[in-house]
């Protein structure tokens, strides 16, 4: 495979599109991850015995480690460099892996799968690994776009790599040894990253901001209990309100540390540039359709219309196609990307993909009764999500001073695992029909579920009207920006 990387001098390029090759060898793990347990979660709760409601313990560990993680790793990669915190992260994340294949309880599977959070920071990594690497190209905004849609192309297509593997293997083999499959293929990753890939020094200063990070922690496990709390209690008990409350309000004194240290864990006054925000609130919104609205498409796909009244009566094996036919169209998306981007600008292809998943999750609220309807909302969004993925981690980077491009890339990462997470705990309320644990049985009804969709898209809306937001010029080439985060930009 080529990538159309031309502007480059014969040399650089070919040592681009090694460094992307290997990279994207990176990406066929996490793809692998991401696509491979879901098809076969009933089957794991019966291997550890435990119901299917209890599944969700997992979701909720990784949410938190994922988010508490990649600030942390975001600065390490500014002072250490990119490849040590990738090598680091993949470490811990084969580790996690290689626990999920020998797990012999829930407990021991929940800490694996805690810990197989670290890929999160995977892709924002790499995204700063081609910037950096593209500095003296003349194009660096342009080629690093380019690398990042080859990149999430890459994952897309392993996810759907992932998903068939394991619903074909879980019948024949054993739990255990399918559960060895994802870690052998991190642990050969791992290696592929130490042998392969050049390292580069960091560009940050200073150390690491241990208040900053405890302040952070505090505030991200609150919210992220009272969020957890929320799901099992439901909204009518007040300890998840407080929690939730005592984790907005622990923001403050994170916000005030973080503007008198000069090297912040969270670089509060970065995030706050015209150039940052709008990326940043972006990734967040996309959180809500992208991770949170996932499962109640899933559970909708599957409830039986003969006995709700709704849905679409789907064996296991149509709602592998439903995901296969959405993965297939974000790789398109991400593809697509550098042609949109050069035909509308980055700003507009960024609007242009947000507006596009504001349209594939409204047209499921009056078009969800068959499924040619199905197919077709979820390509829509797919498009715009793709695009997304791709895109929100280079336009942050190139948003950024050098310095702090591993910070502003892996924050794209953070924000949408908060979004993600507060919205699953939305959906769960909007979802539950008996208790708070209905969302597991598919027996929502169905205005939950037009909840759900109009939550998503309104996300997705305010994402583009956020964008439209930043100064014209906010995604350009590194001339754009200088060495001081604060200083403006061309509009």
């Amino acid at each position: 495979m080529s990538l159309p990387l031309p502007g480059l001098p014969t040399r650089p390029a070919q040592s681009l599109l090694a460094v992307v090759g290997l990279l994207a060898a990176v990406e066929v793990a996490s793809g692998v991850l991401q696509g491979f347990y879901t098809p076969i979660f009933p089957q794991i709760a019966d291997h550890l015995s435990v119901s299917e409601g209890d599944v969700n313990w997992f979701e909720a560990a990784q949410l938190v480690v994922s988010a508490l993680c990649v600030p942390l790793l975001a600065r390490l990669s500014d002072l250490v460099g990119p490849k040590k915190v990738l090598v680091l992260s993949t470490a811990v994340t084969a580790l996690g892996s290689w626990v999920l294949a020998v797990a012999p309880s829930f407990t021991t599977f929940l800490v694996g799968w805690a810990l197989q959070g670290a890929y999160v920071v995977w892709l924002p990594l790499e995204v700063a690994l081609i910037h950096r690497r593209t500095r003296d190209s003349g194009r660096q905004a342009v080629l690093t776009r380019r690398g990042a849609a080859v990149l999430v192309g890459v994952l897309e297509l392993s996810v759907i790599v992932g998903a068939l593997t394991s619903g074909m293997l879980v019948e024949t083999l054993d739990m255990n040894l399918v559960l060895a499959l994802p870690a052998i293929v991190v642990t050969a990753v791992l290696l592929v990253i130490l042998v392969g890939i050049e390292d580069t020094p960091g560009e940050g200063s200073g150390g690491i901001d241990w208040t900053g990070l405890a302040w952070i922690t505090g505030a991200l496990g609150l919210v992220m209990g009272g969020l957890v709390a929320l799901r099992l209690d439901g909204a009518a008990s007040l300890l998840p309100w407080a929690l939730v409350l005592a984790g907005l309000a622990t923001l403050v004194p994170f916000a005030r540390h973080s503007l008198r240290v000069p090297e912040p864990l969270v670089d509060v006054r970065l995030l706050a540039t015209p150039a940052q925000w709008p990326v940043q609130t972006t990734a967040f919104l996309f959180g809500v359709p992208v991770l949170g609205g996932q499962i109640p498409l899933s559970t909708f796909a599957q409830a039986d219309p003969a006995v709700r009244g709704y849905g679409l009566g789907a064996e296991a094996a149509f709602v592998s196609t439903l995901i296969g036919v959405y993965v297939v169209t974000l790789a398109i998306g991400a593809f697509t990307l550098p042609l949109t981007a050069r035909l509308l600008g980055m700003r507009g292809a960024l609007v242009g993909s947000s507006l596009l998943v504001a349209v594939g999750y409204a047209l499921w609220i009056p078009f969800h009764d068959t499924t040619a309807q199905a197919l077709t909302n979820m390509a829509v969004a797919g498009l715009g999500s793709g695009a997304l993925v791709a895109a929100l981690p280079a336009a942050a980077a190139a948003a950024a001073p050098a310095h702090r491009t591993g910070f502003a890339t892996g924050m794209t990462n953070a924000t949408k695992t908060v979004g993600g997470a507060i919205a699953s705990s939305i959906f769960a309320i909007a979802l539950a029909a008996d208790g708070i644990d209905g969302v597991t049985r598919a027996e929502a009804p169905l205005s939950g579920y037009l909840t759900v969709w109009a939550v998503c898209s309104g996300a997705a809306l305010l994402a583009a009207l956020a964008l439209l937001a930043a100064p014209r010029h906010a995604f350009g080439d590194r001339e754009a920006i200088t060495a001081d985060p604060l200083s403006p930009l061309p509009s």
